[in-house]
């Protein structure tokens, strides 16, 4: 039995063609012509439907494109687990194919305490992804003169993608048929719009009750409009923070809960610290990451220094008469 993968690696029409390609080697080995011809309709008359009912099912669930904002400050194998999870958990509704994932480093102005340039992080980003087919970096959050909300973050990507869709409609309404491209992964294969979500940890989810760091009415379009996909770490109770608020008991159903049951506590913040005690990260890190940052030595003891005491550009906006913090 030849099994074709529901993962998005490939799109829905390589996928089949890819065991089609597997089916010829398969019944060619060690057989006549005669015998080859006779084998392949034998296949294809006993998995016609199966081939058909596999391709209605896949088309038919709800495109998903995964957003990760945050400050990758580095990126850890943790930030690229998130992706993997939060895809496994949404094609197991049966309900989603996840056909993108972003991460989208944040705006340099954002006020971190130890947050390094852009595009550092943008690169550093940039090298842990080469070995992903489905995930990408968007550096235009982190272009933009000041830092952004969230929730317009993911309103720019929202646009971009139908803007994305929309010119492949009308590219492949001007080919023929035969000429189409079936790689795309936002293609005219998928027959409703796609849907994006933002991806965060339970930590994340639990910064909205954070006095003046949130507006209540971005949150409502996050979990509204949006949608969330958590992913649990240990210790958190993301299920018991939504069940003490309204709005996030409201929209529950839009909200999706993911446990990483294969524990992964690497934290941002540790691995700087280690990188600046001169401690080895390796297996924490991707390797082109390590290089990286060793190449440009880019966590020191002044790079951590740098913010510090002052507010988080969300809290200085909504909150104007605040003082700096004095740590």
């Amino acid at each position: 039995m030849i099994n074709i993968t529901t993962s998005n690696r490939i799109s829905l029409p390589s996928q089949i063609a890819s065991c089609i390609l597997k089916l010829k080697l398969h019944v060619n080995r060690g057989r006549t012509k005669e015998e080859q011809g006779n084998a392949m309709e034998k296949y294809r008359a006993t998995h016609r439907v199966e081939f058909s009912c596999f391709a209605v099912r896949m088309k038919s669930r709800i495109p998903v494109i995964l957003l990760a904002c945050g400050s990758f400050n580095p990126i850890t194998n943790m930030h690229l687990r998130l992706f993997e999870l939060a895809r496994d958990h949404l094609h197991h509704t049966g309900r989603y194919q996840v056909i993108e994932g972003i991460m989208s480093p944040v705006n340099d102005n954002y006020g971190k305490k130890g947050l390094v340039s852009a595009r550092h992080r943008i690169a550093m980003a940039k090298l842990a992804l080469r070995t992903s087919d489905w995930i990408r970096v968007d550096p235009w959050e982190s272009e933009q003169e000041t830092w952004t909300e969230t929730v317009k973050v993911l309103r720019h990507h929202y646009n971009e993608s139908l803007r994305l869709l929309q010119s492949r409609k009308e590219l492949m309404e001007d080919k023929h048929p035969n000429e189409r491209s079936t790689g795309d992964s936002l293609s005219c294969e998928h027959p409703v719009l796609p849907e994006l979500k933002l991806l965060c940890g339970a930590d994340f989810l639990e910064t909205f009750k954070t006095p003046k760091l949130w507006k209540e009415e971005d949150i409502k379009e996050i979990v509204e409009k949006f949608g969330l996909v958590c992913i649990s770490r240990a210790g958190s109770d993301p299920l018991q923070f939504i069940r003490e608020s309204d709005l996030l008991t409201q929209f529950q159903h839009n909200i999706f809960l993911v446990e990483e049951w294969i524990q992964n506590e690497i934290s941002a913040t540790q691995i700087r610290s280690a990188l600046c005690r001169g401690l080895s990260v390796k297996y924490l890190l991707p390797d082109p990451v390590i290089a990286y940052i060793a190449q440009h030595n880019i966590y020191t003891e002044e790079s951590e220094r740098k913010n510090e005491g002052d507010l988080l550009q969300p809290l200085k906006l909504h909150n104007p008469t605040a003082t700096p913090r004095r740590d």
